[in-house]
């Protein structure tokens, strides 16, 4: 089977921004995943290193790109699910760590519980020996440029990949700082398992965007449900983004099914995305 991907660095773009050194970033992030694909990585793998280096890169609204809250606190959130067991972990409100995404992942192999939080989630952290965060001065508030063109206080932003693998197995894996001047304490869709973040046997998906309306909605579920009953993969995305807008919000989401479909519809003014297809070829863009 040809391996297949989606990813995405956040919905929200705005066209008074430049998004080269992204889409360039972006890029080399499909073709690493793809060659690592080739040699027949997992997709779980793929999916989560991808996820680690935009956390990393600074470039987006995750990990090292987040802002602090109204508390002046950088609490960040993510999840990780594979399709091919059925198993996911998640971290939410997460302090001092660098890569959340393989915090959920040691949350998801080596816990009994699939979703920690808080003080919880970084005590475990500690005891896996992750990386954690130096000083303040490490984030580079990624979200600040858009949030000064958003036409509301807050600008989401999330990362996330998912990837069909030559086995035929699918991953997701979903990062997020959340929005802009977020309370503290607030925890979006992006780390919760069939909101922002879901994989099966079926189809991988991550979502983007307004989280409350992403939450309300269940909406990563919602889009596996229709895959799942017949409904072709960006039919069933573009109605849930649809349901998403009558809510007053607004997105993304970046999907693979088994059949090697992806799938990148967004309702906002553009979404920083990259993909590869099953017949090997690649792309990066932000706006349509």
């Amino acid at each position: 089977m040809s391996p297949a991907l989606a990813l995405h660095g956040g919905a929200g773009a705005s066209r008074k921004l430049d998004y080269a050194r992204i889409l360039l970033h972006l890029t080399g992030l499909v073709e690493a995943a793809r060659d690592r694909l080739v040699r027949g990585d997992a997709a779980l793998d793929v999916a989560v290193a991808i996820v680690a280096e935009m956390e990393l890169s600074g470039l987006y609204v995750a990990g090292r790109g987040g802002s602090p809250n109204l508390a002046g606190e950088y609490e960040l959130d993510a999840s990780v699910m594979d399709g091919r067991t059925g198993a996911a972990g998640a971290v939410g409100a997460l302090q001092d760590f660098q890569n959340p995404i393989e915090v959920a992942r040691r949350v998801m192999e080596r816990t009994d519980h699939v979703f920690l939080v808080g003080k919880g989630a970084a005590d475990f952290a500690r005891t896996q020996g992750l990386p954690t965060i130096p000083d303040e001065g490490w984030f580079t508030h990624a979200a600040v440029g858009e949030a000064n063109f958003a036409p509301r206080p807050s600008a989401p932003g999330t990362v996330g990949c998912a990837v069909l693998d030559k086995d035929g197995h699918l991953a997701a894996a979903t990062s997020s700082a959340g929005v802009f001047d977020k309370l503290p304490g607030r925890i979006g869709d992006s780390p919760v398992i069939g909101a922002g973040n879901w994989a099966d046997e079926m189809v991988a998906i991550s979502c983007t965007g307004s989280g409350e309306a992403f939450l309300r909605t269940a909406a990563a579920a919602q889009i596996a449900w229709r895959r799942s009953i017949g409904e072709p993969l960006g039919a069933a995305a573009l109605g849930l983004l649809e349901r998403i807008r009558k809510l007053g919000g607004e997105g993304g989401v970046a999907a693979v099914d088994r059949d090697g479909t992806i799938a990148l519809p967004f309702n906002a003014e553009g979404m920083k995305r990259g993909w590869l297809t099953s017949n090997g070829e690649i792309g990066a863009a932000v706006f349509d």
